[in-house]
């Protein structure tokens, strides 16, 4: 089987790490984004915006991928504007790789907002009852998640190529200068609240400090990629994917606290949220990454404090099912406090925290 993959929107939390997991299983990577990362060894970086459809095509036109991976959106003021332009860069990019003629197979990465709405109303109104599960039908809302399928389905439905449609919950996992990213947001969190003396505060709700939850770890996911592009039995199919634990917050806060050498702090029967709580800690972060000599002294390149309120200050409990997959034999499994241990050891490793 022909193994060529091009990764639409490589530098970021799930494209980063699926190109190192496919350049080790021997795939041939090129890696799409405006800034492609130059730091994988094997990788052939193409730099191109996929809002430039021109531009794309002459980027992509020598390349004939069989398979490509779609892992990138671009957040806009209103759900209206995400629709328009996040269906765009689909639309655009399955255009520019349509000439070739060599796509098998198209992977769509979304998340549980397919469930749980659009940011404009997330967690809110009439929602399906969890766990998620595959077959529950949309939301009676404008989604740009459903947009970004649409568009894979036209084009599968015009061009033949299989495809699938992958639903992490909050990924967790290496990337820097990414929108949603909560383990290095609570890495850096964790650092000044043990540098500064400040409390270990959860800043999320009591529903989901008392309540059930899974996490999606970027490799596994990684994994669950490359499996639903090369087993044809699954085709054609839309799969949740998560670590295959869960968990409460009340017991994961105490465990992440404890390998940063911390206490966590007694919650307080409500959120605290991150932007409140590191609304003025970008100088003390440029002082922790002086003094100990880190990579990146930009804490706003590091902590998406707004994303991670959104997931931890959720009213409801959210659980995921993922019995489709394992029916179908996936049956990879991932602890999610040992993702969170791994993720900081590597930023460690990297100089991002101390």
């Amino acid at each position: 089987m022909n193994r060529s993959a091009l990764i639409a929107g490589v530098s970021g939390i799930v494209g980063n790490n699926l190109a190192r997991h496919l350049l080790r299983g021997g795939w041939q990577v090129s890696g799409l984004a405006r800034r492609p990362s130059t730091d994988i060894e094997g990788l052939q970086p193409v730099a191109a915006d996929l809002l430039d459809a021109a531009g794309l095509r002459s980027a992509l036109e020598a390349l004939r991928p069989s398979h490509v991976f779609i892992t990138t959106w671009l957040r806009q003021p209103t759900e209206a504007e995400n629709i328009r332009v996040n269906a765009a860069m689909v639309r655009n990019l399955l255009d520019a790789v349509r000439p070739g003629g060599s796509v098998g197979h198209v992977a769509l990465v979304t998340g549980l907002k397919h469930y749980l709405g659009p940011f404009e109303a997330y967690g809110k109104g009439s929602l399906p009852a969890t766990p998620f599960r595959e077959e529950q039908p949309r939301l009676d809302l404008e989604n740009f998640y459903y947009a970004q399928e649409d568009e894979v389905f036209a084009a599968a439905a015009r061009d033949g190529f299989g495809w699938s449609v992958h639903r992490p919950h909050t990924i967790i996992g290496y990337a820097i200068g990414n929108a949603m990213n909560m383990g290095v947001t609570l890495a850096a969190y964790a650092t000044i609240c043990r540098e500064a003396g400040r409390p270990f505060l959860f800043p999320g709700s009591a529903a989901q400090w008392n309540g059930l939850t899974d996490m999606t770890d970027a490799r596994l996911l990684a994994r669950h990629l490359e499996w639903a592009a090369s087993t044809p039995a699954v085709r054609d199919q839309a799969f949740n994917v998560v670590n295959g634990d869960i968990f409460r917050w009340s017991w994961m806060w105490g465990r992440l606290a404890d390998w940063f050498g911390l206490e966590p702090a007694p919650f307080p029967g409500q959120g605290t949220p991150l932007e409140q709580q590191l609304a003025d800690a970008a100088p003390l972060w440029a002082e922790i990454a002086r003094k100990h000599d880190l990579a990146e002294p930009d804490l706003n390149r590091l902590a998406s404090a707004w994303h991670t309120d959104a997931d931890l200050g959720r009213p409801i409990e959210v659980v995921t099912d993922m019995g489709k997959s394992r029916r179908l034999g996936f049956l990879n499994y991932q602890a999610t406090d040992s993702a969170f241990f791994d993720l900081f050891t590597t930023l460690r490793t990297a100089r991002i925290i101390p």
